[in-house]
């Protein structure tokens, strides 16, 4: 299976420290070596890398490793491959525009029973997870013509990954603009640091930051991980078949 990481904000924030542990899975200290991605939404659209090499080598890493960009959301995601070859067609997060807004979609698990041409959106790659992306858009864009408001957007987004969960296993981080939707399967986690901060140490390396020194104590931020980053924090794992949307960096709605 592949791993998830989402950062959201209530003010742009570098994701360097989670980073520097999230992108040790990637052939060192886990198996995932089949290519890795990362977004940043900044000034209404994507910044995005992707490489297929895996995370924990690729220089592509090395280089956001060592340019923090500061951000209110982040979308990454380390590939172990189920379905399609490794090229960066097939590398997640996946990128569409819908209603003039960019989107941005990372999957962990496995479609195996998914065949979905698409409509108005159309695969890339020939992945599971950018099938179930561009299912997910052509739904939405038949169902609403512009952006809807945020309860009623939830409301079909939970509807449809309901859906595409019962094809088989559907951890996914969805982002547009300043939100960020994490659909469970079968497992995810997520905190919220906030005042008052305090020390954080990589359960995947000996490298720990005191968040009081580098933060302000109106910050906030939401870290969702497929597995706990840090341990010494208390992570807080989601239901199984349950949707959440992070929003200036807390929990803005869930069900």
């Amino acid at each position: 299976m592949c791993q998830l990481l989402g950062m959201n904000c209530n003010v742009p924030t570098d994701i360097a420290f989670s980073f520097e542990g999230f992108r040790r899975r990637g052939g060192l200290t886990d198996e995932h070596s089949d290519g890795w991605g990362i977004g940043f939404f900044e000034a209404g659209a994507w910044r995005l890398f992707l490489d297929y090499l895996p995370s924990a080598t690729s220089p592509v890493a090395d280089f956001v490793r060592a340019y923090p960009i500061k951000s209110l959301n982040v979308l990454a995601h380390i590939r172990k491959a189920t379905q399609g070859q490794l090229s960066l067609a097939n590398t997640h997060p996946f990128r569409r525009e819908l209603w003039g807004r960019e989107w941005l979609l990372a999957h962990n698990g496995n479609l195996p029973e998914l065949r979905y041409a698409g409509q108005r959106f159309r695969p890339l790659g020939d992945t599971d997870s950018e099938q179930a992306f561009c299912l997910l858009l052509d739904r939405l864009s038949a169902e609403f013509s512009t952006m809807p408001d945020t309860i009623a957007l939830f409301a079909a987004i939970r509807r449809i990954t309901a859906e595409l969960a019962k094809a088989g296993s559907f951890n996914v981080l969805l982002g547009v603009e300043d939100l960020l939707f994490a659909h469970c399967s079968t497992q995810l986690h997520y905190l919220i640091r906030k005042a008052p901060f305090r020390h954080a140490h990589l359960a995947d390396a000996d490298v720990s930051i005191n968040f009081a020194e580098c933060t302000t104590p109106n910050d906030r931020a939401a870290i969702i991980a497929t597995l706990p980053l840090t341990d010494n924090e208390a992570w807080i794992r989601l239901e199984p078949g349950s949707l959440t949307l992070f929003r200036a960096g807390q929990v803005e709605l869930a069900g």
